[in-house]
């Protein structure tokens, strides 16, 4: 654990039962982007992670207390979802879970909004490369994004 890190944030599986947790941090990280459109409802929210996400891909979770403050979704060589809690950025939580849970990957694949600068900084300190850039229209959310890749 680095000195940034907050005491007592560990990693662990998701589990079914926390889905409803998992979406509802999902949302308060989307919704703190102004340029980010509302498409789903809370309810469509959940149903996306209970029914496609935790079932279908490799998902951590990072908890501090017995709130979960982040979570990571990984499918192959792709890292699908990765979000934390507003209130709990910049304190090395991202980096663990991206670190964990791509340790195993020579590859590592994932999609990142143009309108997202902090995270486009973040990936690319990471070592990922912006090898493409959409138009959004291959997005639900319409909005022009970027194929990050690392390779090791």
């Amino acid at each position: 654990m680095t000195s940034t890190q907050p005491v007592g944030t560990v990693l662990r599986p998701a589990t079914g039962s926390d889905a409803a947790a998992i979406a509802r941090l999902m949302r308060a990280a989307l919704d703190a982007f102004d340029w980010m459109p509302v498409i789903h409802t809370p309810a469509e929210d959940l149903a996306f992670i209970r029914d496609m996400v935790l079932p279908r891909q490799q998902v951590t979770v990072a908890e501090a207390g017995s709130e979960i403050v982040g979570f990571i979704a990984v499918s192959g060589d792709w890292v699908e979802q990765l979000y934390l809690h507003p209130a709990w950025t910049g304190l090395g939580i991202g980096s663990r879970l991206l670190t964990d849970a791509t340790a195993a990957l020579s590859v590592t694949k994932l999609h990142c909004f143009q309108a997202n600068t902090g995270a486009r900084r973040f990936y690319e300190r990471h070592g990922f490369r912006a090898e493409s850039f959409g138009d959004g229209t291959t997005n639900e959310e319409g909005l022009p994004d970027i194929l990050y890749v690392r390779r090791r």
